[in-house]
């Protein structure tokens, strides 16, 4: 199955005020693994051990209702250095809810997860969503992604799923994937071989900062 995997250029250019990759650093290249929908027990807990096994670090957008169900699991997320970001309380989709809910839902999210940064569901915004969330009282940088890993398509191999990120990463990339169970037998077999592979080029795995 062919899958696309990298974010056209020019729909980064057409969205400048979201934040699709980070700058290349000139020394220690680096790139941002990232995990959308957690935390999940079970699943959010090998990715920690495995992360820190490697040293590596990295940002979890969460879903709000989900912290408030499993705080201590949130809780080791913060204490072993990684970044957290708010991925709306309930899951929402930005296509599909009107906009007073759906920032109101945000607002929810925002009290469990305390974060500056914000990553919406399926990737579905507006720029009119993003304006409001960029403005007081929620002053969130919207966070989308350069390389999709696919994890939470179950048509996908975890082997075309881990080689195909193997193959197109760089520095400066930030990298999405699901701490969830749907996404499990995907993003547990490859993030092992893409640790690897980063160690290999001398590539940093870093938190959003």
């Amino acid at each position: 199955m062919r899958y696309v995997h990298r974010m056209p250029t020019v729909l980064m250019r057409l969205w400048p005020g979201l934040r699709w990759q980070m700058p290349v650093r000139e020394e220690a290249p680096a790139v941002y693994l990232t995990f959308d929908d957690g935390p999940c027990p079970g699943v959010t807990e090998p990715i920690l051990d495995l992360l820190a096994r490697e040293g590596a670090h990295a940002s979890f957008f969460c879903v709000g209702a989900r912290v408030a169900t499993h705080p201590q699991l949130f809780r080791r997320i913060r204490e072993e250095g990684h970044a957290v970001g708010n991925h709306t309380h309930r899951h929402l989709d930005g296509w599909q809810t009107p906009l007073p809910d759906y920032l109101a839902d945000v607002r929810e999210a925002q009290a469990q997860v305390e974060s500056r940064y914000f990553r919406p569901p399926y990737g579905r915004t507006t720029p009119r969503l993003c304006r409001r969330l960029a403005e007081p009282p929620f002053s969130l940088q919207t966070v989308m992604w350069s390389l999709l890993s696919g994890d939470f398509d179950p048509r996908l191999d975890p082997l075309q799923c881990a080689a195909a990120v193997v193959r197109q990463i760089r520095p400066g990339d930030i990298v999405v994937f699901h701490d969830s169970q749907k996404a499990a037998p995907r993003v547990l077999y490859a993030l092992p071989q893409i640790l690897a592979h980063l160690r290999a080029q001398g590539w940093l795995a870093l938190a959003l900062p």
